[in-house]
C-alpha cells in the first residue's frame, strides 16, 4: 500500500501510552504478555490504559496489583506501579491515595484474591468511599494456581477442588460482591460488566473508564466487576469461554448498574499537606537539640552521634527478651531514640527466641537489625544462624566454653566464655543473661549506670532479682575490660 493511500487514513487503534513500548518479562518474548489465549485479563488491560491516556493522567496514576494473574502488571503498564501482598490491594490503595492525594490509584484484583482473602479490605475500603477506583476480574475460579474454586465459583461448577461440582450445602452459595457493595452508603459508583460478546465489551470500557474519570473528579469508591473467560482453566476454547461468560455466569451474575451516586456526589476535600519535616518537632512540642541538652538530668547522655544496632538471640527461657528490653528502656531512660522487636517460636520454653535493639541519637527508620553491632548468642545454634550477619569491626558476645572454629572471623572480635556457668556462681544460672548484658554495656559504653539501674527496676519486680541482677551486670562489665585489656597488652 504507497504512502500516499495510508495518508488517507485515520489511526483508530493503536498502543495505548500508558502501556510500555516492550515488556520485558522475558528477553525473547517482549511484545507478548503472559496471558493465555483468549483471557479477559488483555482486554481489560487496554480499557484501563486507553482510559489513563483520554483523561490525561499516566504520570498521575498509580497501579495497585496483587496475587494472582495480574501479577505481573508492572510489566505492561507505564504507570506507578505497587505490589501488594494477597488481598490487600484496597488497603495500600488506600494509604497511596491518602499519602498522595494528586494521584490516581488503581486497585486491579481477580475474584480469588478480592472476593476471598481480600474481603474485609475490599469492604471496609468500600465502606470508608476511599476515593480509589476497583477493577475487579471475576472469572469464577482461583486461575494462576490451578483452577481451585473461588467464593464466586458457580453452583456446579468443576473445580480442582470440587471435582463433582460446587454445592451450597458443601461451599456456599456464589459471594456477590457488587450487591454486597451496594448495600452500603458511602460507595459512588459499583457495576457488573462483562465481556461475552463485542457489545459487552464496548460497555465494559466506558464503565471503566467513567469509574477512574469519578476519581479524577474526586467523588469517592467506584467498582467495576468485570465477568472475564478463562479458557485454559475451564478447558475450552477462547470462543467457547466468551460463550460460557454470556450464556451461563450471566444467569449467576446479572449485569447493570448496582450504585451510581454520580450526579449528586460531591467532591471530597483534600486533606491539608502534610507538614514540613523540620516543623514536625515544635508541632509535637519537642525541644531542639540545644533545649533538650541542657534538660538532660545529670548522669543522662547528650545528643552526642549514637546508633547501636544489636541482635540478641538463644532459647526460650534464657532471658532473651528480657535483656533486649532493659537494653531498650534505659537507652529511652537516657532520653535516646530505641526501638525493641521481639521474635520468638510457639514454645514458652526451649523455644527459638531472639529479638532486635536500637539505639540512637537520631530518628529509628526501621526497628529490624540487619547488620548487628553486636550480636549476643546464648547458644551454639543462634551463633552460628546469626554470626555471618555481624557487620565487619562488629562484636560476638557468645555463651559457650570455646568458640567454634568454623563461626571464626577475621573481621570481627569475640568475647566467648561460659556465662550460664559464671551465672551459676553467683547464685543462679539464669542470670546469665545480666552477665552478657553487663559485658555487652562496658563494649558499647552507649548507656550510663543510672539508665540501666533505672530500667532494670522499672521491668524487674523483686529486690531479690534485682540485686542478683545487679551483681551479674558489674561482673560481666569486669570480664568485658579485663578481656579489652587483654587485647589492647596484645597488641
Amino acid at each position: 500500500m504507497s504512502s500516499e493511500l495510508i495518508s488517507e487514513y485515520e489511526i483508530s487503534h493503536s498502543r495505548p501510552h500508558a502501556f510500555y513500548e516492550s515488556y520485558d518479562r522475558k528477553e525473547d518474548l517482549k511484545h507478548q504478555t503472559h496471558y493465555c489465549p483468549g483471557c479477559g485479563h488483555g482486554n481489560v488491560h487496554k480499557m484501563l490504559a486507553q482510559a489513563i491516556d483520554e483523561l490525561g493522567i499516566q504520570d498521575r496514576t498509580v497501579l495497585i496489583s496483587p496475587v494472582g494473574c495480574s501479577v505481573f502488571a508492572y510489566y505492561y503498564f507505564d504507570v506507578g506501579n505497587v505490589q501488594a501482598a494477597h488481598g490487600r490491594a484496597p488497603a495500600v490503595a488506600t494509604a497511596v491515595k491518602r499519602s498522595h492525594p494528586q494521584s490516581i490509584v488503581v486497585s486491579y484484583q481477580g475474584d480469588g484474591d478480592l472476593a476471598a482473602i481480600g474481603s474485609a479490605e475490599i469492604l471496609h475500603a468500600a465502606n470508608r468511599g476511599e476515593n480509589i477506583t476497583v477493577i475487579f476480574v471475576n472469572n469464577a475460579v482461583y486461575s494462576m494456581t490451578g483452577g481451585q474454586f473461588a467464593p464466586t465459583t458457580l453452583i456446579g461448577q468443576k473445580t480442582s477442588t470440587t471435582p463433582g461440582g460446587r454445592t451450597a450445602a458443601s461451599e456456599g452459595y456464589p459471594l456477590h460482591i457488587s450487591e454486597l457493595l451496594a448495600t452500603l452508603e458511602a460507595p459512588v459508583y459499583i457495576e457488573r460488566v462483562a465481556l461475552g460478546d463485542n457489545k459487552q465489551i464496548a460497555q465494559a470500557a466506558r464503565a471503566i473508564r467513567r469509574a477512574v474519570e469519578n476519581q479524577v473528579r474526586g467523588l469517592g469508591f467506584s467498582l467495576i466487576e468485570v465477568l472475564s473467560p478463562c479458557p485454559t482453566i475451564w478447558k475450552m476454547s477462547p470462543v467457547e469461554a466468551q460463550h460460557w461468560v454470556h450464556d451461563v455466569m450471566e444467569k449467576t451474575f446479572p449485569l447493570g448498574v448496582f450504585r451510581d451516586r454520580t450526579k449528586e456526589a460531591q467532591p471530597r476535600p483534600l486533606p491539608e499537606p502534610a507538614p514540613a519535616l523540620e516543623d514536625i518537632p515544635r508541632i509535637l512540642g519537642i525541644p531542639d537539640d540545644e533545649d533538650a541538652e541542657a534538660d538532660l538530668p545529670v548522669g543522662r547522655l547528650s545528643a552526642q552521634d549514637v546508633d547501636l544496632h544489636v541482635r540478641v538471640a538463644g532459647f526460650g527461657g534464657q532471658g532473651v527478651l528480657l535483656l533486649g528490653e532493659i537494653l531498650a528502656e534505659a537507652g529511652l531512660d537516657a532520653g535516646l531514640e530505641v526501638s525493641w522487636l521481639p521474635s520468638y517460636g510457639p514454645e514458652m520454653r526451649s523455644g527459638t527466641s531472639n529479638c532486635h535493639v536500637r539505639i540512637s541519637s537520631r530518628s529509628i527508620d526501621s526497628p529490624l537489625v540487619t547488620l548487628p553491632d553486636v550480636l549476643v548468642a546464648m547458644n551454639e545454634p543462634s551463633l552460628r544462624k546469626f554470626d555471618a550477619s555481624v557487620r565487619p569491626g562488629g562484636w560476638v558476645i557468645y555463651n559457650g566454653d570455646v568458640f567454634p572454629p568454623d563461626c571464626e572471623r577475621k573481621d570481627v572480635r569475640v568475647l566467648a566464655l561460659p556465662f550460664t556457668h559464671l551465672a551459676d556462681e553467683l547464685g543462679d544460672a539464669r542470670a546469665s543473661n545480666m552477665i552478657m548484658l553487663g559485658a555487652l554495656l562496658e563494649i558499647t559504653g552507649v548507656l550510663p549506670q543510672t539508665s540501666i539501674d533505672a530500667a532494670l527496676r522499672k521491668l524487674v519486680r523483686h529486690q531479690k532479682w534485682i540485686d542478683l541482677d545487679e551483681r551479674a551486670l558489674a561482673r560481666g562489665r569486669e570480664l568485658a575490660l579485663n578481656s579489652l585489656r587483654e587485647a589492647l597488652a596484645g597488641v
